[in-house]
């Protein structure tokens, strides 16, 4: 006997509370539970968080840095609806105030973010190597960071004609951001 999962659409996603305060991303109109993240994981997502909204401070940019609160509609090349919610996202501050009190989603016929991070875990370094990085790619994402505290490294994704050009970074490394050139 096989058990049919009910498929969501993107609206009724946005709509969607089941009463247990559980945060979602919709994969193809499943929901999928976003686990709570390791210490390290929340470590690291709020110091990217922390460092950007700093540079956008110093420098007086129109734009805003959230941590895990903003959603992306994404294309998965199927029937399906999908969202995604990166660990931290950089947006055009105007865009985040036209949210006003409604859903915080960057639907596809709106301008992508500036900027997503993704931390890898071991749950989930599958879907932020390869599915996210294809989904944000496709939504024209300029700058995707990938940050792997279990490969000690960080991948900076730059948009270059639709596809991602990678560039991997180690240790003390310095990473080199072209949303934020002065930021070490």
């Amino acid at each position: 006997m096989t058990v049919a999962t009910q498929r969501l659409t993107f609206a009724e996603y946005l709509s969607h509370d089941d009463g247990t305060g559980t945060r979602y991303e919709l994969v193809e109109g499943e929901l999928i539970p976003m686990s709570v993240g390791t210490k390290r994981h929340g470590d690291i997502s709020e110091e990217a968080y922390l460092q950007f909204r700093s540079e956008i401070n110093r420098l007086d940019l129109p734009l805003v840095a959230k941590h895990m609160t903003v959603g992306v509609q994404s294309p998965r090349g199927r029937a399906r609806d999908t969202s995604r919610i990166p660990d931290v996202m950089v947006l055009a501050k105007e865009q985040w105030e036209n949210f006003g009190d409604g859903e915080a989603v960057i639907t596809l016929d709106q301008p992508p973010p500036l900027l997503a991070v993704e931390v890898v875990s071991n749950s989930t370094k599958s879907t932020d190597y390869r599915s996210k990085r294809t989904e944000y790619a496709a939504i024209g994402i300029n700058e995707y960071w990938i940050v792997d505290p279990i490969a000690k490294k960080v991948m900076l994704c730059v948009l270059v004609d639709g596809f991602y050009d990678v560039e991997k970074f180690v240790g003390d490394e310095t990473i080199q951001s072209r949303l934020f050139p002065e930021l070490n």
